[in-house]
């Protein structure tokens, strides 16, 4: 259902969490390309100048809240270590940017206007709070309970692996993201270069919101975690609901080809969708808009790191650390408590290590970073229960009275102490079994390089010292890719885990320094900056699209979207239509079949008796020439329409025209053999027996390969493997080899909708009935020819009798045609109008004839 106005979704309240995090960051710092602590205020400079925005949207506002124990008051900094903060690197000092998003605290209802007054003039931070109620149905139970598995592919299947689908729980999600798009909207400035930057999984439903309220808003849309595979993903009831609401969005960033391969699956099996990469972009084909999708994997703050190893405590914690673990070789893991991290199998794998090489009991240590969970729940708790088990397991086999092989540092720890370990270690291991992007290796690398500060304090010793790093990474992360020189592992194998680490302790002290300069140059000149600007950037070229076009909107609830279409592009009016009829005496009426008059769900496909009755209304009034032009052949065409006696007939595409049923077939002007069909059809029917569910069409004047019916994925690629096999085999042929929606068809060079309506219309001029009206509708791809044939006509004016052109296609969608209608009910209706206009006309003119002739000529 399609129209210019479409009703609110439902008014939801909304919800979030949040979690702790007691580290303690600077409040300002100092070094290049660090965040500093105050900016610009988010009104207007002194000289009226008006600051265009990046309107960042996440769960959580880079903020970190204190309260006072004794007073009750609350006070707030930046939060260094949140990646939202840090992307700011990457705009330029014009640019203001305004967070939008939950604190990681509750605040009373007393205390919501005053704390949301302050972090908006100290911080440029506008707090999104949410109900308790539904902020646990929105992040423990939707997004971490049920989202967070699912896109880790873990499926619910029993009550007790994990949260199934609850329609509670997707209310509350609907709530939450209706709630943070109420807040984007009061800083938002439709009117200026403001651009809304929304992040993770949280939130896919917001670029919905934010579009229905605002148009044209420029939307971008970064997920963080994996995108499963279309069969994992299309198991939430709601899939199709989530993908609609994102395809809204101008930018849909992922950290991977693999996520965003995922992604355009689902848009081409479940919407059906085109997507093409174009001079190293990808985008996506909807509504008249080209959605770009971004593949970037994030970076680090540099500067941010180089501040820590800088800090006294660093180097002193460095130094405790490097004499605890003296003359032994330190293995590091830093990973949330989360099920998805395996932190179970790198320990059992260091149990394997030590159990097949006693050479390293007692000189191998493995610590283990846990950092806080960021959800909570059974799962959890038994991740850490299995956990202290296998550490205490192996610690009672292999430990001693001054020797512990696994050492468990329970979070937080500050950002200074996470940099002395990651300085310590001479190997870093991170197997998660599904993870989103994964940033531990970028920051031990990093560590691992030191800076002047780290090294001066620790003496010349330390500072002439050839950096070097090993890293052991899962295949199934997103910074894996990235790191072409760290070892990778399946997280699955123990004996694979055990093997690496074997392979990082006897590696070659050369190679680890090769291995380490790899990585310290491509993640120093990939920060977080760089992922900033670049994404910031294609967002900005993807947004221009609403600077010069007319908008649609169409939909309802989720499905709601905004069509990007020509401005000259509106409704076909079957007033206007009609008027234009009546005041024109030669008119021309060219009608496709399929899908135009008859529905292209219907598997019969005889016409209806309402269309055979409007037909031979039009037909019956001699001022019009009516022809149905189609890419069936004559013969399906002529049983169908045997009843509409004065009707034109154009099949297979204009190759065969007759005028009327008593005409003789004419075919196009073409000298034709069709030897070319014994090449053709070995090669089709070759790929139909390779290829379920597609089959063979011959015509006379060509011959077409079907595989709407085949796997959608694998028939497309079958399609695109069959284009270029005919093309190459029938180079030398009089052919034309094209792909249309679900078929390849080869047919003779020159033969087209198009060339037939140049025939009709000349053959029309030779008669002296040159049409001064010219109706067109059509709906797929071979009809937009016949649109483009008669705007050309009409633009050189070769045919200046033409005074009324209406080219009108079936759908609301991008189309050459500057009129739409939009189902084949609504052509119906608008030929039975004008059938209608020509019974008045006639009847009028036989009145008129009867007024003027003399009774004694009866």
């Amino acid at each position: 259902m399609f129209s210019s106005s479409c009703m609110d979704l439902k008014n939801l309240v909304s919800v979030d969490d949040f979690w702790s995090l007691n580290q303690d960051p600077p409040k300002e710092m100092r070094v290049p390309k660090v965040i500093s602590r105050y900016g610009p205020s988010m009104d207007d400079d002194d000289d009226g100048v008006v600051i265009p925005k990046r309107i960042i949207v996440a769960n959580e506002l880079p903020i970190r809240a204190v309260c006072d124990g004794d007073t009750g008051r609350w006070s707030f900094e930046y939060d260094a270590d949140s990646l939202y903060l840090q992307l700011r690197d990457g705009f330029g000092d014009e640019v203001e940017v305004v967070y939008v998003g939950c604190l990681k605290a509750e605040i009373d209802v007393a205390d919501q206007d005053d704390v949301a007054q302050e972090l908006q003039d100290k911080f440029r931070c506008v707090p999104v709070f949410l109900p308790r109620e539904i902020r646990s149905g929105f992040y423990h139970g939707f997004c971490k309970h049920y989202l967070w598995p699912l896109f880790h592919y873990m499926l619910p299947i029993t009550s007790s692996q994990g949260t199934r689908f609850d329609r509670a729980l997707w209310r509350a999600y609907c709530s939450a993201n209706k709630m943070f798009a109420d807040k984007v909207m009061e800083v938002l400035s439709p009117e200026l270069e403001d651009y809304v930057w929304i992040h993770n999984y949280h939130l896919m439903l917001l670029p919905s919101f934010l579009r229905r309220r605002f148009h044209r808003i420029k939307l971008g849309f970064f997920l963080h975690s994996p995108f499963p595979s279309s069969e994992i993903y299309r198991t939430i009831p709601v899939h199709k609901e989530i993908i609609q609401a994102l395809l809204n969005c101008d930018v849909i960033g992922f950290h991977t080809f693999d996520y965003a391969r995922h992604f355009l699956s689902y848009c081409s099996r479940l919407l059906g969708l085109d997507y093409r990469s174009n001079r190293g972009y990808i985008g996506l084909e909807y509504c008249g808009r080209t959605v770009g999708v971004k593949i970037l994997p994030a970076g680090i703050h540099m500067g941010q790191l180089q501040w820590a190893l800088s800090q006294k405590e660093t180097a002193e914690k460095f130094k405790e650390l490097k004499k605890k673990f003296e003359g032994k070789f330190v293995i590091l893991g830093a990973d949330d408590m989360d099920m998805f991290k395996g932190i179970n199998f790198k320990l059992s794998a260091m149990g394997q290590l030590l159990e097949e090489q006693e050479k390293y009991r007692g000189k191998v240590v493995f610590v283990q970073i846990k950092n806080p969970a960021r959800s909570q729940g059974k799962d959890i708790r038994d991740v850490e229960s299995e956990i202290s088990a296998i550490a205490e397991e192996i610690n009672l086999k292999y430990g001693g009275p001054d020797y512990e092989p696994i050492v468990l540092v329970n979070g937080p720890v500050t950002t200074q102490e996470k940099a002395a370990y990651y300085a310590i270690a001479e190997c870093c291991v991170v197997t998660p079994v599904r993870d989103g992007m994964n940033l531990v290796p970028y920051k031990y690398t990093v560590c691992r390089e030191g800076s002047p500060a780290l090294d001066k304090a620790l003496g010349n010793e330390e500072a002439v010292q050839p950096k070097k790093s090993v890293i052991i990474v899962s295949e199934f992360i997103g910074c894996s890719p990235s790191l072409s020189g760290a070892i990778r592992v399946n997280p699955w194998s123990i004996d694979d885990v055990s093997t690496a680490m074997y392979s990082a302790i006897e590696m070659e002290e050369s190679e680890k320094q090769l291995r380490h300069e790899k990585h310290y140059k491509y993640i120093s000149s990939h920060d977080v900056a760089y992922w900033a600007k670049s994404f910031d950037q294609d967002l900005v070229r993807a947004s221009k699209w609403v600077d010069d076009v007319r908008l649609w909107t169409m939909g309802l609830g989720f499905g709601f979207k905004v069509a990007a279409l020509n401005s000259n592009y509106r409704r076909l009016s079957v007033d206007y239509v009609v008027s234009a009829y009546r005041r024109t005496n030669s008119r021309l009426i060219l009608l496709d079949y399929d899908g135009t008059m008859m529905p292209k769900t219907h598997v019969d496909k005889t016409p209806s008796s309402d269309v055979i009755s409007v037909l031979n209304s039009l037909c019956s009034d001699p001022r019009n020439i009516v022809f149905v032009v189609s890419g069936r052949g004559r013969d399906s065409l002529s049983k169908w329409f045997s009843p509409c006696e004065k009707m034109g007939i154009s099949a297979e595409h204009g190759y065969f025209t007759r005028w009327t049923k008593d005409a003789s077939w004419e075919t196009c002007s073409l000298i034709m053999d069709f030897d070319w069909k014994n090449i053709a059809l070995p090669v089709m029917e070759h790929y139909t027996e390779a290829t379920d569910g597609s089959f063979i069409e011959q015509k006379e004047s060509a011959v077409v390969w079907h595989y709407e019916h085949a796997d959608l994925h694998f028939g497309s690629w079958q399609a695109k493997e069959l284009l270029d096999h005919l093309e190459n085999v029938l180079a030398k042929e009089p052919v034309a080899v094209t792909r249309g929606q679900f078929i390849i068809e080869v047919k003779p060079q020159g033969v087209s909708k198009g060339k037939a309506v140049e025939n009709i219309v000349s053959t029309m001029r030779k008669q002296g009935k040159l049409p001064d009206f010219v109706l067109c509708i059509g709906d797929d791809r071979s009809d937009e020819v016949m649109f483009e044939t008669i705007a050309d006509k009409v633009v050189s004016q070769s045919l200046p009798a033409i005074r009324e052109v209406f080219a009108c296609t079936v759908g609301l969608k991008p189309s050459k045609a500057k009129y739409f209608l939009d189902d084949t009910d609504e052509v119906i209706k608008l030929l039975q109008g004008l059938a209608a206009e020509s019974s008045i006309q006639t009847n009028s003119d036989y009145l008129k004839e009867s007024v003027g002739r003399n009774p004694s000529d009866d």
